[in-house]
This record gives structure tokens, sequence and C-alpha cells, in this order.
């Protein structure tokens, strides 16, 4: 019976965590059409932005209308010709789901079970061909604009896929023809594009479309400026007192009011300024005294949401939202679409989802979904996702008093595993590609240094589009990944790239050693983690990690990371080591008769007397015993130990407060 035994793994959850394919086969980036060399063979780094000036004066839509759509699809990045989750290519995003799922692998991996046991059948998520033969004869238009681009401009679609001011003209046409269609004229003025805007970034749904719009119009108030994946200089001038025609947006908001439905008793849990809808998970009873997908609770009334996990999806937004209604799975609170930022709610915040892989985790988190594949960068984390995701998150953390920052905002690949055989079956998501630094701007909490070079401790903080670290097997076992900005930096035994990677005895119980592969966690550091430091040598800085000294490379002149001070937790004086937990349960004397002892096995890692590590906060034990449907038999077990959740390695850790000192890291 679920509850009965020492070890409680409801925990692990949608479909091919540690998955290593991507969406589609890349193809070649064609040079830009009409674009003028600055030398042989080389294209101009403003290529990009005058085809968005040509597109735009062709097609009568104000640049900055373009320029902003653009941002919000892609932030200008061409993708090498790569499609995204949804289909979409080029800087526009312009959507051909079949062509894109016709060049997808076959590809298709099972999952562990709610429990994380064998039991039940393993699931399978179709890929590439057995995908598109799963697609509706129909497909919804948010899925179809690149065929409707070619007729408009009469270019051919697969040049509106490779050529980026082909793709860039395309989405001006479709902007203009969503102009028409609403019976509005071409004019200068952004303001009056606000509709035309909302069709083209929600077309199934006035609720997504406008949520669109709005962020489309705030990017063009703020202004933006990058340097794209192609090597192009991009800019959008700032309109700061830039206001949508009112009656465009009274009319786009009553259509919204007549699309929404309400979810449950009182609809999904999200900001105003979000396009949110209720998708909800089942909460049944099955088979033989079985149930799914999750635990009814009564948070934060009976135990603290301190964590927000963010995960990936490994699959399709329809094959999520079909996996989240099956109650012999697994579930989560939300799922993000990539197309457009879309929330969909599955399990309200007073409940435990099973998502984390670590049922304590699970017990005091929220778990957000985003529609991607992490071995995928090219599959696209989308600017509409993460600002929908981020305005999320601000909304929970506000709504919960979660603190923003990289020990409570957590990756599923930062959770720790429950005990030393489960370290190496852990989830990797949402990997290395996922833009932390971007991120936490758009939560309003940018990394920065905050104490200089005696802090005791360093912000990990890479140029991620500059940062480019080796990886393979996104498309192969072995094979190396296409080069590709990153978050993480990778760590090894000695300050030099020709040294060793670090070991993670947990992730490689047989003693091999840490490798390059885009799922391997066991040497790697990620932006927004802070460590202790242990040493600097030149261009290399070293840092406290799993048990041992790590270095990274961090030059002066091209930093990877940033000093910085807090709370750090050292073995108390006497103590020649201390162990470390993957969670914070009571000590055996709190748990009442008839619940069964959840033991705290310590992990395969030791804390040697004089190593240092950042503390990211303190809690109380605390074991959520739900072993039956029946909620009248579940129970919350508190304890006297506290512990301290430490950056251990890639994956934070706990440790006993009876076992350290816990000091400033500058004293």
């Amino acid at each position: 019976m679920r509850g009965s035994a020492p070890e409680d793994l409801r925990t692990h959850r949608p479909a091919l965590r540690r998955s290593t394919t991507a969406v589609a086969a890349a193809v070649l980036l064609l040079p830009l059409t009409g674009a003028p060399s600055a030398s042989a063979g080389q294209p101009r780094t403003d290529a990009l932005q005058r085809a968005f000036s040509k597109a735009a004066a062709r097609f009568h839509v104000p640049r900055s209308v373009l320029l902003g759509v653009s941002y919000l699809e892609s932030r200008w990045d061409g993708h090498g010709g790569a499609p995204s989750v949804s289909g979409g290519y080029g800087p526009m995003h312009l959507t051909d789901a079949r062509a894109a799922l016709a060049r997808a692998p076959e590809f298709s991996e099972g999952d562990e079970d709610a429990r994380g046991d064998t039991s039940r059948a393993r699931k399978r998520v179709p890929a590439g061909a057995a995908q598109q033969a799963a697609l509706p004869a129909e497909l919804p238009a948010r899925l179809r604009t690149l065929p409707a681009a070619a007729r408009l401009t009469g270019l051919p679609a697969e040049r509106l896929r490779t050529d980026p001011a082909a793709n860039v003209l395309g989405g001006a046409a479709l902007l203009a023809a969503e102009q028409r269609g609403l019976g509005l004229s071409a004019e200068d003025d952004p303001a009056r594009w606000y509709a035309a805007v909302a069709h083209y970034g929600g077309q199934d749904d006035p609720r997504a479309g406008k949520a669109f719009a709005d962020e489309v119009f705030s990017v063009i108030r703020q202004g933006e400026a990058r340097t794209t994946d192609a090597g192009q200089r991009v800019g959008l001038r700032a309109v700061p007192g830039l206001v949508p025609d009112a009656g465009q947006q009274k009319r786009l908001g009553g259509a919204v009011t007549r699309a929404s439905e309400p979810g449950g008793d009182r609809g999904p849990e999200c900001p105003r300024n979000v396009a949110c809808e209720s998708v909800p998970a089942p909460y049944e009873e099955f088979g033989d005294h079985d149930y799914g997908n999750h635990d009814k609770a009564d948070r934060p009334r009976d135990q603290k949401v301190d964590t927000i996990v963010i995960h990936d999806t490994e699959g399709s937004w329809d094959v999520t939202l079909k996996l989240i209604k099956d109650p012999k799975y697994v579930s989560w609170n939300y799922t993000v679409r990539s197309s457009d930022g879309l929330i969909a709610q599955h399990v309200p915040g007073n409940d435990v989802a099973w998502h984390a892989g670590n049922w304590y985790v699970n017990s005091h988190s929220i778990g957000i979904e985003h529609e991607g594949f992490l071995a995928a960068p090219d599959a696209w984390y989308t600017e509409a996702m993460y600002r929908s995701s981020a305005r999320l998150v601000k909304y929970l953390s506000r709504k919960y008093d979660v603190p923003l920052n990289r020990q409570h905002i957590l990756g599923h690949d930062n959770v720790p595993g429950t005990t030393t055989a489960t370290i190496p079956g852990m989830h990797t998501d949402p990997g290395p590609y996922w833009d932390w630094a971007h991120y936490f701007e758009l939560l309003g909490k940018p990394f920065h240094a905050t104490a200089g070079k005696h802090g005791g401790l360093v912000t990990i903080l890479p140029d991620y589009d500059r940062n480019r670290p080796r990886y393979s097997g996104c498309e192969k076992p072995g094979e190396m990944c296409a080069p590709h900005g990153s978050a993480a930096v990778r760590l090894h035994t000695a300050p030099s790239g020709s040294a060793p990677l670090v070991k993670d005895v947990g992730l490689h119980p047989d003693g091999s050693d840490s490798t390059d592969g885009v799922n391997d966690t066991g040497a790697r550091a990620t932006t927004g983690q802070r460590f202790a430091l242990a040493g600097r040598d030149g261009d290399w800085t070293a840092i406290w990690y799993l048990g041992q000294v790590a270095w990274f490379r961090n030059p002066h002149g091209a930093p990877t990371a940033v000093n910085a001070k807090g709370l750090i937790a050292t073995p108390k004086s006497g103590r020649e080591e201390i162990p470390v937990y993957g969670r914070a349960y009571p000590e055996k004397a709190a748990y009442p008769a008839g619940v069964p002892y959840q033991s705290v096995s310590p992990l395969p890692y030791t804390i040697a007397a004089g190593q240092r590590y950042a503390v990211g906060g303190r809690v109380t034990g605390e074991y959520f015993y739900a072993p039956t449907f029946d909620v009248s038999k579940h129970t919350i077990v508190r304890g006297e130990d506290v512990y301290y959740e430490i950056q251990l390695g890639h994956r934070v850790g706990y440790v006993r407060a009876a076992d350290v000192d816990v000091r400033r890291s500058t004293s």
C-alpha cells in the first residue's frame, strides 16, 4: 500500500525526462536575402535589422510592431532553421507542424510511474511520424501559419523555413492580413495594431492572444537590443508612452470574457496579466485500492510551500495535456505552452502534485511544466513562454512567500535524490540550455555581484550566448551537440581544461568519470547557484562541490561568476566529516502510532572538516503521510530535528543543524 513502505516514491512525472532527441533535424541556415556582405562570404551583421525594415515597408506594418512580435516569438533568433516544439520556424515563428514532425526522428521512451515502481505498464509518448499520424486532419490555426505566409508572399515554404529575411517578410504579410481581416487600415500608428498582434499570437484563443499582445506592447515600450544566435545585431527603440487603441482593447477584452470558462469552483490560480485555463488533473480511485494522480492537502495551512520547481515536458502541449488527465499517471501544478505562453493549471496549490522525484520536495513545492525538450535548445524555450512563466512565478512567490532566488526556484535537475539508490534515476530537465539569467531578469531579480573578492561565495553567471561548453547526446549517444549558448559551466579537478571532470559518486556509483553528456549533471554548476569559494588560480576559480574542490574557468575579461556573500555551513569543530541527506524528515520519536517511520538515510556524499557550503534555507523535519484516497488517514508528522538546505553540487542537499556551524561567509 502507498506510504506503508519505508521508501515513499510518488515522484516521477511525465514523459522522457532523460530523453536525448531534438524535435527535428536542423537544416542549414541560408544566406540572408539581398544582404550585401561586409567581406567575402560574411553576411552583414545588420542584415536582419534591414530585413525588418524592408518587410515593414513592403506590407505597411509599423516596424516597431514587427520587431516586437518577432522578439516575443523568438528574441529575433533563427535557430539555424530548426523548428520549435510547436512546429514554428524562424524569427517570426511561422508554424508548419506537419513539416516539423515529418523531419523528427522516431523516439519513444518509458517513464517511471507515480511511485517510481515497475508494477504498472511503462507509458510511451509518440514522436516523429507516429506523432504526425496522430494529428487531426485540420490543425489549429496556431500550428499552420507558414503555409498562409507562403500564399501571401508567393515564396516557397522551404525558403520561409530557412531564410530569416524571407521569414520576416512572411510574418509581415500575416500581420497585414490580420489587420485587413479586422477591417482596419494599414497605418503607421502602432497603437492601431493591437488587435492584429493579438490574433497573430493567439489565433485559437482570445485569452492567449490578449496576453501576447500585452507583452508585445510592453516590449515596444521598454525597447530591446541584442545580438542573435546568428550574430545579427537587432534593436528596437523604446516608445515609452505607447498605449493600445482603447476601442480595440475593449473589444478584445469582451472576446476574452466570452471565451473564458471557470475551472472548478474558483477558476485557475493565476495572475491577471496572463492567459490561463483550468485543465484539472483527476483525483480518482482505481484498481486494488490504488489512486492518483495527486494528494489532497491544505497548504500552506498544513505545510509550507517554500519551493517552485521548473520542469520541461519532453513532449508536445497536446500530449502533455492528455497525460495529466490520466489518473494512473503523475501530476504537476501548471503547464506553460511554448508558442504563446498560455498556462493551464492542473492541481490546486493547496494540494500536493507528484512531480519532483522527491516526496519531501513535492510536499513543499509547486511544479511548473514548460512545453519543450532539454536536449533540443532550438526546440525553443520561447520568449512568450519565459515571460508568462515568470509572471506566474512572481504571483506564486507573493502568494506563498517563496524567495525569488536559486535556492528556492529550482530546476528539476536541482532536486536531490531521496536515497543513494534513487540518484542515478533523477531527472535532468530543464537542462543546461534553460536561460536562468534571462528568466531571473524577467522575475525582477537579476543576478549580480553582492560582495567583493573576500565575500566568500560566488554566484555562477556566464554570458549565456557566449558560453558554449561542449555537450554530447542531444541527437544520438556519443555524438556532439551543435554549439549553443548555455547557463552551465563545467567543473574540473584542477585549474586546467585538460584536467578530468570532478566525479559524482552518486550519479556514477561504479566510479566512472563524469561526462559531457547533456543529461550528465555530475560536473556542472548553473547560473544563479551560489557556492562557497575554495580558491583561485589565474583565470580559474574553485568551489566546494560534492565533498571536493571543483575548478571552473572564470577569466577576468569574460567572467563566468561574480562575487557574493551569505551564510555558509561547515562541520562542527571536532567532526572529521558529516553526512548529507536528500530530504528533511523528522526523527523517529516524532512518528505517532500507525505511521511508519521514514528513515533518513544519508546520501553517498560527505562533507569533511574545513569544507564550506552555501546555505539556502532552514527547515524543521516534516513528513506528509498520505497512504490512501481517504484524506482522513492523512497525517503531518512534525519533528524537532532542524536541517539546512545547502548547495551541495548541481543538486541541493540537506544537513542536520546539529552537525554544522552556520556563519557568515565573510567571517
